[in-house]
């Protein structure tokens, strides 16, 4: 402990003593499990009330089709929905939406595009130049963005604000799961990942920064042949059931392996996707109680 330290200026301290204190609300420099001393309020002119994050112990699994399948599913049911594609490197939400217009912005803040089904989006792809363009950016930098998603955007009416993070329990989803007060959790894999450790991961970062899981999806979890409609698992007996119920998840659901899809999402068409899959999930975000956000009051 420093000669001069009064123990409440840990906050702006940058020596690590042993006698840092980390309570909460304090002046003390916060730690991953003192999360809300992070919060940030979002813009005062915005209009939100739930939030749910989509999350993945890895990438390419499907996280930002389920995402893209919330969102629009709920707009569907006259909810005012926003979308955060919070994976700054590697967007792809506009695609999905076949978004290709420029995100405006004025003195009051920024503003998130339309789709065609009545989505409200931002991405870092409405924002460049070119959407091929890359996003060679450090860690701090990329957390910053997002911080300015939550922070500079305005979301005009989004009853649910669904966020698609970056795969994994690094830097930046750390930084969401800090900043913004969510609601609760989707989290998204694979038959492959629902025997191993990377579902475990996600979940126990989800418990140790507070934040529920409402939801686990197995996505690819079958094929259906398109010409007799018999189902094959591709990737072994689905074990999703099972893995809820271990982890204590409320709903759960499979999507299947359809090129159908694909194409879709190829033409900027994921709006066009629709059916029973969510079902569940999507009652269950019906039935969460309305909390009201400090922009709001």
């Amino acid at each position: 402990m420093s000669e001069n330290c009064g123990r409440d200026q840990c906050s702006s301290c940058l020596v690590d003593c042993d006698s840092r204190q980390v309570p909460s609300g304090g002046g003390c420099r916060p730690s991953p499990e003192d999360p809300e001393s992070f919060r940030e309020r979002p813009h005062e002119l915005s209009r939100i009330d739930k939030v749910v994050g989509v999350v993945s112990g890895k990438g390419g699994v499907g996280k930002s089709l389920v995402s893209g399948l919330l969102a629009s599913a709920m707009r569907r049911r006259n909810h005012g929905v926003g979308l955060m594609d919070a994976d700054i490197t590697g967007p792809s939400i506009p695609r999905l939406f076949g978004l290709r217009e420029r995100a405006k912005a004025d003195q009051f803040g920024l503003y998130p595009v339309r789709s065609r089904g009545g989505v409200d989006i931002i991405s870092i792809n409405l924002l460049i130049e070119n959407e091929t363009d890359p996003v060679v950016w450090r860690g701090p930098v990329v957390g910053g963005l997002v911080k300015q998603f939550w922070t500079e955007v305005i979301w005009p009416r989004a009853d649910y604000l669904f966020i698609d993070l970056p795969p994994g329990t690094g830097d930046v989803p750390l930084t969401i799961f800090q900043t913004i007060a969510l609601d609760g959790l989707v989290i998204v894999a694979t038959p492959q990942e629902l025997v191993s450790m990377i579902v475990e991961k996600a979940v126990n970062m989800a418990r140790m920064m507070k934040v529920p899981i409402l939801g686990l999806v197995e996505n690819m979890s079958y094929f259906r042949c398109p010409d007799c409609g018999r189902e094959t698992e591709l990737f072994g007996p689905s074990r999703l059931a099972e893995q809820a119920a271990a982890f204590g998840i409320p709903a759960s659901a499979r999507l299947p392996l359809a090129p159908a899809w694909a194409a879709a999402c190829d033409a900027g068409e994921i709006d066009s996707l629709e059916g029973p899959w969510l079902d569940g999930i999507l009652s269950l975000l019906e039935r969460m109680p309305s909390k009201a956000r400090p922009a709001e009051n």
